[in-house]
């Protein structure tokens, strides 16, 4: 059998396990990225969870000797909700981003690399292969630009024509030489939406993205959230998707082709009062199966309060003092501090005070203080941005 007849019964066996698209490519080096990743790298543009040695990043024989093509798939995912719960006072929530919805999406793409590992290795015994999804040495954006899955766009995603950029994306490096496909051309033309929307102008120009201020980055971090970009969090738990709201590319895509895919809506859009005191097993237990719990409930315990902030939530005072005084964490107290600032009441003053006489750690007493000014002179941001509405 030839490569060019494999690959025929390749596409027609990917349409029967669940798999939107595919495209072959080759494993020629990607030097345009090259370019590109070492002008991120000097930039500090990076968020930290890439693989750090570029050269793993854009020479495919590094990561797999002989390599001669990389197979691209794309999955479609749901960009609507069915029956999304309201937010309302008293019981506000807050949002995961489309890529949590579901099962992890990290475990869905290997079962389906997996079964195409399978289908290769009964056909061609001695061929290597290496599979990767996200975490992957390889950029998963430039492999489905090259293998003809989307183009890349000014969001820094790939925008397929028949899904928009609601797809995700998993390689397979193999040693198998096969015919590649041909890439798109770019589409986005001069169209400049994705930019002009982006809350904290993480998006520099068309393709380039500063890491370290987007919004989905910033909910994944550990530490205390810079305040400059606390408002413009919203109510966002995990992730943002407001880049792939604003395109046009992404009018009108919606697709439930899988059903593990499809969102909970109590674990897409959870009320965030009952975030705060869960335990650690309570949220494996409820959230362990999204891909937006891999940091851990601290971030988005984080996240929540700063959503409590961000609605002004008075029925969540009570449990924001009682973070405050008791919580082992330093994040979680300081930002309680901070957010029972931003709410206000008339015990508030009185609990941040006490707080401040007992507390020992300057970053925490920072954030104690924060509030108390807060409280104080107010706040020229509070009460002026409205929930991101799941659409």
């Amino acid at each position: 059998m030839t490569p060019a007849q494999l690959k025929d019964e390749l596409i027609a066996y990917s349409k029967t396990i669940g798999i939107d698209k595919i495209g072959f490519a080759s494993a020629d080096p990607f030097l345009t990225l090259k370019e590109r990743l070492q002008t991120q790298q000097a930039l500090g543009y990076q968020s930290g969870f890439e693989e750090p040695d570029i050269d793993k990043r854009v020479y495919p024989e590094k990561i797999l000797p002989k390599a001669r093509s990389i197979i691209s798939i794309a999955l479609a995912y749901p960009s609507k909700m069915k029956n999304p719960p309201k937010s309302k006072k008293g019981e506000r929530r807050g949002v995961f981003c489309r890529a949590s919805w579901g099962k992890d999406y990290h475990d869905i793409l290997r079962d389906r690399l997996k079964k195409l590992e399978d289908f290769l290795l009964e056909r061609v015994p001695d061929m290597k292969v290496l599979s990767m999804v996200d975490t992957g040495a390889l950029s998963d954006r430039a492999v489905a630009e090259r293998a003809g899955i989307g183009w890349s766009g000014k969001n820094c995603g790939v925008i397929t024509p028949e899904f928009g950029s609601y797809v995700y994306l998993g390689d397979l490096v193999t040693t198998i030489p096969f015919p590649p496909d041909i890439p798109l051309t770019d589409q986005c033309g001069t169209c400049n939406k994705c930019v002009d929307a982006c809350p904290t102008g993480a998006l520099i120009q068309g393709g380039q993205l500063d890491s370290q201020k987007c919004i989905a980055f910033l909910t994944q971090t550990k530490g205390f959230l810079p305040e400059k970009y606390r408002k413009k969090l919203g109510n966002r738990l995990y992730g943002c998707d407001t880049c792939q709201q604003v395109c046009p590319a992404n009018k009108g895509k919606n697709f439930h082709f899988h059903e593990e895919m499809e969102p909970d809506p109590e674990i897409a859009k959870p009320k965030l009062i009952p975030l705060l005191t869960m335990s650690n097993r309570e949220f494996k237990e409820k959230f362990g199966h999204v891909s937006g719990s891999w940091r851990g409930k601290k971030p988005i315990q984080r996240n929540a309060i700063l959503a409590l902030a961000h609605f002004k939530e008075e029925a969540a005072l009570p449990i924001l003092a009682d973070l405050l005084r008791q919580d082992p964490r330093p994040v979680i107290r300081g930002t309680a501090g901070w957010a029972l600032g931003k709410i206000g009441g008339p015990e508030v003053e009185t609990w941040l005070k006490d707080a401040l006489k007992r507390e020992k750690d300057e970053d925490v007493r920072a954030e104690i203080s924060r509030g108390l000014e807060i409280l104080a002179y107010g706040d020229s941001g509070n009460g002026k941005e409205t929930e991101d509405s799941i659409r």
